[in-house]
C-alpha cells in the first residue's frame, strides 16, 4: 500500500536519530542563558493561573474554546494525513508532506501584512475555513485525476496552522498585557498543546475506527467519511465563532508582540 519496508524504515530512524544528536552537541556551542530569578516561579504560574482573568472578556473565552475545538482537526491531519496517503499509493507521501512546513514559512511571512489589512477576527476565520476546504479536498482527492486536490490540501497547512494558531498566540499577547503575557501564553499552550490535542487524539482515534472497513476492502478505512468529520466539526467551530467573537484588534503591530 506505499508504506516503506522495514529496512528502510530502520534508515530513517537512524537519520533521525543522528541528526538528533548533531543538533545536541551544536546546542554546546550556543550563548549561556541562564535563568531568569527575579520572579518565583510555580506550577500555577506555569500552567497560566494568573490569566484565568482573562476568561471575563467574551472574546477570549470564544477564543479559548475555539482553540480547544480546533484540535480535533488538527490531530486528524497529524495522526491519519500519512496513513490515508499511503493508502491511497501516493508516491513519497511523507517527503509530498514536507510541502505542509514549505508553506507554513511563506504564511509566516504574510502575516505582517495580514494583521494591517484585515485584523484578529478575519484572520483566525480564514484559519478555521482553512481547515475545511482541507478536509473536503482530501474527502475527494484521490492519487490519480485528484492528486492536485491533495497537493492543495496539504500546501493549506501554512493557512491552517499560521492563520490561526500563530495568530492566536499574538492575540493572546495582545489582550494579555505585559504583566500577565507569560502567564496567558503558558495557558493557552497548555489548553491546546495539552488538553486540546489530547481530546483531538482521541476523538480522531475513536472516529476514524467507526469507518474501518473489512479486511477485504482496498483501504483500510473509508476515508472520505473520515475526512468530512473533521470538516464538518471546523464548520462548527466556525460558524459559532463568527457569530461571537468580536475583533477590537485592527491595525494592531505585529512587531510588539513576544511571540
Amino acid at each position: 500500500m506505499g508504506y516503506l519496508d522495514i529496512e528502510s524504515t530502520a534508515s530513517l530512524f537512524y537519520l533521525a536519530a543522528g541528526a538528533s544528536v548533531l543538533l545536541g552537541l551544536v546546542s554546546f556551542t550556543l550563548p549561556d542563558t541562564p535563568p531568569d530569578r527575579t520572579e518565583n516561579a510555580s506550577i500555577s504560574s506555569v500552567l497560566g493561573k494568573e490569566a484565568l482573568v482573562l476568561f471575563r472578556q467574551r472574546s477570549f473565552l470564544v477564543f479559548f474554546f475555539s482553540s480547544l475545538a480546533i484540535c480535533i482537526p488538527l490531530s486528524f491531519y497529524y495522526s491519519f494525513a500519512n496513513p490515508f496517503l499511503n493508502e491511497l499509493d501516493v508516491p513519497n507521501a511523507a517527503g509530498k508532506m514536507t510541502l505542509g512546513q514549505f508553506s507554513e514559512f511563506l504564511f509566516l511571512l504574510v502575516i505582517p501584512f495580514a494583521f494591517k489589512r484585515f485584523g484578529i477576527k478575519t484572520m483566525l476565520a480564514v484559519g478555521i475555513l482553512a481547515w475545511i476546504i482541507r478536509y473536503v479536498l482530501f474527502a475527494y482527492g484521490d492519487a490519480g485525476t485528484g492528486m492536485g486536490m491533495l497537493y492543495v490540501g496539504i500546501l493549506l497547512h501554512g493557512v491552517c496552522y499560521d492563520f490561526f494558531f500563530v495568530t492566536g498566540q499574538i492575540y493572546v499577547d495582545q489582550v494579555a498585557g505585559e504583566r500577565i503575557r507569560n502567564a496567558a501564553q503558558g495557558l493557552i499552550t497548555f489548553a491546546t498543546y495539552g488538553v486540546g490535542m489530547l481530546i483531538g487524539s482521541y476523538v480522531a482515534g475513536v472516529i476514524t475506527e467507526w469507518f474501518a472497513l473489512p479486511a477485504i476492502a482496498a483501504t483500510q478505512y473509508n476515508w472520505q467519511e473520515v475526512w468530512l468529520i473533521p470538516a464538518g466539526i471546523a464548520a462548527v467551530v466556525l460558524i459559532v465563532f463568527l457569530m461571537t467573537f468580536r475583533d477590537r484588534s485592527k491595525g494592531i503591530s505585529v512587531g510588539s508582540t513576544s511571540t
